[in-house]
Parts: C-alpha cells; sequence; structure tokens
C-alpha cells in the first residue's frame, strides 16, 4: 500500500512510533549551513524528530557557509564519507544536478520508501524550482525564502512619511529616500545580496528575461540577458541615488541587513529570512513590504524569485538509511512544524496548507507585513518569472557582485558593467555546458 507523502498528525500517532523494543538507532548524517537562531531552529528540527521515533537518529552538522559546504561534501563524496544530506542553496541546483552519480532525487527516495509525493499540495514556485522537468521531486526545500522590502517605521514617521503607506514603486522609493535623508538619516536605503534582489529578482517582478531558455529552466544552452534596456534604466537609478547619498551600498552577501536591525539605514531590500532577526535584534517598529516595481512596465508586479536552499540526498548509502531520510522529510512536511518554522524564521512555508494554518491562526493579522513573501511567490508564474535555475551560478553571483560594485564606485556605466557581466557570465555558461554535454 503506497504511503502519501504527508505528516504524522497527531500526539497519539507520535506516541505509536515512539513505543516498543529498544534497538540500535540508524544515524542519519546531515551537513548545513545555518548559523545563530537558524542553527538552532535547525537542533529543534532534528531533536523534534528523533524525539518522535526510535528507530532513526538525525546528526545535523555545521559545516560553513553554503559556498564552503558544497567543496566539502564533493571531497567527502570522492572519499566515500559524504554526509546523507546536504543542504545547498539555490545557486547550486543545476550543479547539482549535474552531479550524475552523487546524489539520489528525492522523488526516488521517498518512492522507494513508500511515499507519494503529491506536487500540488506545495507552493507552486518553491516545488517548481525543484524538481526536474518530467516532475521528478529532486531535492527537499527545506528553508524557501524571497525578497521583501523592509522599512523603519519610526525612521519615516521622523521624515514626515506615512509608517502605514511604504513606497510601492520605484520612483516612490527614490522620494521617501530623499524626505528620509533631508531629516538626517544617513542611509536611506541599501540592499542586501545585490545580485538576487537587484537584477535576478527585479527580473521576474517585472516578467523580464534574466536568461533564455526559461533562465535556464529549459537546458543547459541558456545565455544571460539581463543587460537589456530594463536593467540598464534600474541601475542607472540606484546608480544615480548613490551619488546622492540616498542608496548606500554595504558590502555583499547579507552585509547590509546589521545596518538595518541597527536602525542606520531605513529601507532595505533583503530575504525574507531577515524577520527573525529583525524582530529579536531591532529597537524600532518595522514594516515589510513588497518590492518595489516600474509602473510603466507591462506585466509588473508579477512574482519573486526562489531563494535559501533546499537538502539533497547524497549516493551510496544503504536502504535502511534511505529509509529514515524519507522517514525526516517526511516528519518536516507536518503541516504544524511547517507553519512553526515559517513563523520563527520568515521562511516560506513550503506547502499550502501550512500558509492557510499560518492564516487561520492569525499569525499575520497579529504581525502584518510577515504574508508578503508568500503572497509574492503563490502568483501565478510565467516562463520568465518561475525562477532562474543556471550552471555555475555561484561563480556568476561573484560576476554580478564585482561588476555592480564597478558602478556603485563609479568606475563603470550601468551598460558597460552589465555588458561586461552577461558577457562574463556566458563565458561559464558555454563551459558549463559544454561539460555537462550527455
Amino acid at each position: 500500500m503506497r504511503k502519501h507523502f504527508i505528516p504524522l498528525t497527531s500526539a497519539l500517532a507520535l506516541a505509536a512510533a515512539m513505543s516498543g523494543p529498544a534497538h540500535a538507532q540508524t544515524e542519519i548524517q546531515w551537513w548545513h549551513s545555518m548559523t545563530g537562531g537558524l542553527n538552532d531552529w535547525v537542533l529543534d528540527l532534528a531533536n523534534g524528530f528523533n524525539a518522535s521515533q526510535k528507530e532513526y537518529k538525525i546528526v545535523p552538522t555545521y559545516k560553513g557557509t553554503y559556498d564552503e559546504t558544497m567543496p566539502a561534501a564533493v571531497a567527502a563524496f570522492r572519499a566515500g564519507n559524504a554526509p546523507h544530506i546536504l543542504q545547498v542553496y539555490e545557486v547550486g541546483t543545476a550543479t547539482m544536478m549535474a552531479a550524475k552519480g552523487a546524489i539520489v532525487p528525492v522523488g526516488k527516495v521517498l518512492a522507494d520508501a513508500g511515499y507519494k509525493f503529491d506536487a500540488k499540495a506545495y507552493i507552486p514556485a518553491v516545488v517548481g524550482y525543484y524538481t526536474a522537468p518530467n516532475g521528478q521531486m529532486l531535492s527537499f526545500p527545506l528553508n524557501s525564502s524571497t525578497t521583501v522590502f523592509n522599512y523603519n517605521k519610526d525612521l519615516f514617521k521622523k521624515a514626515g512619511l506615512d509608517p502605514n503607506s511604504p513606497p510601492k514603486t520605484w520612483p516612490e522609493v527614490v522620494l521617501a529616500a530623499a524626505k528620509l535623508k533631508a531629516s538626517g538619516v544617513s542611509c536611506p536605503f541599501t540592499t542586501s545580496w545585490q545580485g538576487w534582489t537587484q537584477l535576478e529578482s527585479f527580473s521576474t517582478w517585472h516578467n523580464t528575461e534574466f536568461a533564455t531558455k526559461g533562465n535556464g529552466f529549459g537546458g543547459t544552452s541558456a545565455r544571460l540577458t539581463f543587460n537589456s534596456p530594463l536593467h540598464v534604466r534600474h541601475i542607472e537609478n540606484l546608480a544615480n541615488m548613490a551619488k546622492q547619498g540616498l542608496f548606500v551600498y554595504r558590502g555583499r552577501g547579507n552585509a547590509a541587513d546589521a545596518p538595518f536591525y541597527s536602525g542606520e539605514c531605513a529601507m532595505a531590500t533583503a530575504s525574507s529570512s531577515t524577520y527573525a532577526s529583525i524582530k529579536k535584534n531591532a529597537k524600532f517598529d518595522f514594516g515589510i513590504a513588497p518590492l518595489p516595481y516600474y509602473p510603466d512596465v507591462a506585466g509588473a508586479p508579477q512574482n519573486t524569485v526562489i531563494g535559501g536552499a533546499s537538502l539533497w540526498v547524497m549516493a551510496g548509502k544503504k536502504a535502511p538509511e534511505y529509509k529514515g531520510v524519507a522517514e525526516f522529510f517526511n516528519y518536516l512536511t507536518n503541516v504544524e512544524i511547517q507553519a512553526k518554522s515559517h513563523q520563527r524564521t520568515g521562511y516560506l512555508p513550503i506547502t499550502l496548507a501550512s500558509f492557510e494554518a499560518t492564516e487561520k491562526a492569525g499569525f499575520y493579522k497579529q504581525n502584518p507585513g510577515t504574508d508578503v513573501a508568500v503572497n509574492q511567490m503563490i502568483r501565478k508564474t510565467t516562463e520568465k518569472s518561475r525562477g532562474i535555475r543556471l550552471g555555475n551560478f555561484v561563480q556568476i553571483r561573484a560576476i554580478e557582485d564585482e561588476e555592480l560594485e564597478q558602478v556603485w564606485a563609479g568606475k563603470k556605466s550601468a551598460k558597460d558593467a552589465l555588458d561586461s557581466a552577461v558577457k562574463r557570465g556566458n563565458e561559464l555558461l558555454v563551459r558549463f555546458e559544454a561539460a555537462n554535454k550527455n
């Protein structure tokens, strides 16, 4: 009899699972990249599963940043001691897909354990990113995020801006930034993950192509196209804001998150996963709003692109161990666990049921703006907005950073920088295609 890929539903089920004779547990090694409060969350997930049954034990281990964990896992796989589960950020998806023989699709692991994967139960943009063209689930979307617009309500009030009416468009962001600067704010607007927020999500939000072949979903022959007139216009506008002190670049990755938490920066585009840290660290009233858009662009706003990471299952393990992995993933889909994780971290609830449960519990009304990320992601996607899945994407992100930094420093025009980024990135895509021809 086939089981649906659904959670344990009651304390009785948990109690039943915990009963029975004692015997040696099968350990499941899980390498991850979560730090701080998110590391605590990972430990709680593992401990919760371990307490729910006696047969398996999840052993989570922090292995460094996302950039560090992937190479470590590759080395471990070659040495024959890879973990069972590996957390990989979304830009590593195409690389993992190409790692034939190194991974086992999650869909197969679930099927072998008797679970049926139901794609309709998941938020479309989430499950669509981590499934193959044939509909098979490739990896488990543990911590999916998207880009949002955070703003400091206290600084808005001080500048004479309506704290309950954040900017909806980019022209409105410029006007708000000018008022904030005039009120004494040294950092009116900033951004974390600049390539993700200002090029990648910007593209999908405006239903504009980032790369050919459906942004890479159509095959490894995809090529970058984010040097379009719209992209150039946007980066030029940000460059002009930087010259006027309205946009302050604070560094790569999430370096701009802390200046927002501290109250130095008034507005910031960032990951939805910043919610937990803002709530914990901010000494001011804050708001979360959808990303700004250009009102004259047809089709905008569309939907934002996925971020965060997923869990990949490594090859070369024993059947009982894969059964344990499947049981753990089934546990993670529990509606209550999903809803609590979403509310705790700001990451998306991966299933529609957990989103509905959170809404029914009144969480969004009690915490205005926390539903923004989900609402941005549950819109109907197009070929241009489904997501971005490219080979060598990690290196392409680094190129985006390098070229944009030249713009903010006034050393390159927006057009020259984007043309260069596309050219350099396409050279990497050509190499990736050549290395992964069937």
